[in-house]
């Protein structure tokens, strides 16, 4: 697969680079700092090396003495060359250095009470592909089923590598690090958990579903959140003038996973599953568009407890948003009705609702846009204003 330029861009000072394995953290990083030294911690020799001797980095960065950037790649299988490299960064004065940590989990970061350098390294994360990045060559079909990891898109056999990438996870991430007593009930927890998919995320309901306790199924939410596999979405509460609900909805982060992840039988209704497919390829746009912005914006969900319901809310700096998703490819004044019920009571927000049509349509005021399009134009560099 040909090189394509992504929209996340490295901060001048040190940071880390966090991002769910397949994403192309390795592949950014050797396009974008050729010349750094690099210690890859995925080599097995390398591994062992930096395990059994951690001061074995400082002698690399003495003994390359024109280097000035210093790229440490899976950061979290060697916890202990954290406190080198903070040594390193406060004798900066010395030697002005940049170091790139990339890792795909904090979680063993977090366990070994490393506190990510109390700050003196910025925290960033690389998502899946954004449509906008492939232009031309982005499927919206083929990204509903295969998702748009660089790893699933750049392979040979797309299909069977995706099919691949939750047992690698759970094999090298989760049984390896040892961060389940039990992978059989995590296996089943992942497979119940893919029912909930942008949905209300019910802590019990799921615990029911795999037959695992409550108190364990939370702390595995908290490792799939940890290893970058998915995200909780909070309700939008901000001067709420009506009761709502208080549950957070649950999103794989890539869509292929999901569909990978999500059984197929009989009883399942292709709608319910090409909806959730949809609305979560929108989850993972956006949330890649706020990560890669230069403002301060953050991503909800609107539910009443009567069951009245938008999609998604982006909130910050010079943004208010409210999106509803449909996979139709026809909507109706009846599909808007929840975009007009959060206008009712934030005026101030601009309302849109994504749809599987090809069509530019306005239905009682809210404008609904073709999904596709909408999709195209999200790039960290295009105002709010250009989107519609």
């Amino acid at each position: 697969m040909e090189m394509i330029r992504r929209f996340f861009k490295a901060p001048q000072d040190s940071f880390f680079l966090f991002g769910p394995r397949g994403t192309g953290k390795s592949t950014w990083l050797k396009e974008n700092f050729p010349k750094a030294l690099f210690v890859d911690l995925l080599d097995p020799d390398s591994y062992r090396t930096y395990l059994n001797n951690p001061e074995r980095l400082r002698q690399l960065v003495v003994g390359h003495p024109g280097a000035v950037q210093v790229v440490v790649d899976e950061v979290q299988k060697v916890p202990a060359l954290l406190d080198m490299v903070h040594l390193l960064i406060e004798e900066k004065s010395r030697r002005p250095l940049q170091f790139i940590l990339t890792g795909s989990s904090s979680r063993k970061l977090k366990r070994a009470g490393v506190d990510l350098l109390a700050g003196r390294a910025l925290l960033k994360t690389l998502h899946p592909f954004m449509a906008s990045e492939l232009g031309s060559r982005f499927n919206l079909e083929k990204s509903l089923q295969m998702g748009l990891l660089p790893l699933v898109l750049a392979a040979t056999d797309p299909e069977q590598t995706l099919k691949s990438y939750a047992a690698i996870y759970l094999k090298e991430e989760v049984q390896e690090e040892g961060l389940v007593r039990n992978v059989g009930n995590f296996s089943r927890f992942l497979d119940a958990l893919s029912f909930s998919h942008a949905s209300l995320l019910s802590i019990s309901e799921v615990a029911r579903e795999c037959e695992v306790g409550r108190k364990t199924v939370e702390g595995f939410v908290e490792i799939l959140e940890d290893l970058l596999l998915g995200f909780r979405l909070n309700v939008f509460t901000k001067r709420a003038k009506r009761h709502l609900v208080q549950h957070p909805k649950f999103y794989y982060m890539d869509v292929g996973v999901f569909r990978a992840l999500r059984r197929k039988g009989p009883l399942d209704v292709p709608e319910e599953i090409g909806g959730s497919s949809l609305e979560g390829l929108v989850a993972q746009h956006l949330r890649a568009w706020i990560a890669y912005g230069r403002k301060d914006r953050e991503l909800y969900f609107w539910r009443t407890k009567s069951g009245v319901e938008v999609d998604f809310i982006v909130y910050g700096q010079d943004t208010f948003l409210a999106i509803e998703v449909k996979a139709s490819r026809r909507v109706s004044a009846r599909d808007v009705r929840p975009l007009k019920a959060f206008l009712e009571d934030y005026p101030q927000a601009r309302a849109c609702l994504l749809y599987g049509g090809r069509e530019r349509l306005s239905i009682d005021g809210i404008l609904c846009l073709p999904c596709v399009d909408f999709l195209l134009r999200l790039s960290p560099d295009v105002a709010v204003s250009e989107l519609f």
